[in-house]
C-alpha cells in the first residue's frame, strides 16, 4: 500500500526555492542567526529534518546543522556536478547544500540550509 503525503501550501517564493531549487540571500532567513531548543520539519511535508541540538553557528548566512535526524535527508550531486545537494526523503523538497571537511565542529559537517525550506517547532 502505498501512503499518499499531504502537502502544506507553499508561497510563490518557498516554491522557488523548494522546487524550483533556488537559494534564498545569505542572512536574509528567519533561522539564520536563531537558537531555540525545539526541531526544524521540511516546510512541504512537516517531515522531521534537524533537531536545535545540531544547529551551529557558521556564519555563512544560512542556518547550519553538522547532522540530520536519521533517514530525513537525502544527498544527491547537484546539477553543476560539485555540490552535494541535500532534499527531504519524504517528498524531495529542495534544502540547501552539505558540505565535508570545513571544521566548524567535531562531525566536520554542514548541512547549510534555506530557511524557507523547514519550519520550526518549539520543545
Amino acid at each position: 500500500m502505498i501512503k499518499k503525503i499531504k502537502f502544506n501550501k507553499l508561497t510563490p517564493e518557498e516554491e522557488k526555492i523548494m522546487m524550483d531549487k533556488q537559494t534564498e540571500p545569505p542572512f536574509s532567513g528567519e533561522y539564520d542567526d536563531f537558537y531555540k531548543e525545539g526541531i526544524y520539519v521540511c516546510k512541504r511535508c512537516n517531515n522531521p529534518l534537524y533537531t536545535s541540538s545540531a544547529k551551529f553557528k557558521s556564519g555563512c548566512g544560512w542556518p547550519s546543522f553538522d547532522d540530520e535526524i536519521s533517514g530525513s535527508v537525502e544527498r544527491l550531486i547537484d546539477a553543476d556536478g560539485t555540490r552535494t545537494e541535500i532534499i527531504c526523503a519524504r517528498c524531495g523538497g529542495h534544502l540547501g547544500h552539505v558540505f565535508e571537511g570545513e571544521g566548524f565542529t567535531d562531525k566536520d559537517t554542514r548541512h547549510c540550509v534555506n530557511s524557507l525550506s523547514i519550519k520550526f517547532f518549539p520543545k
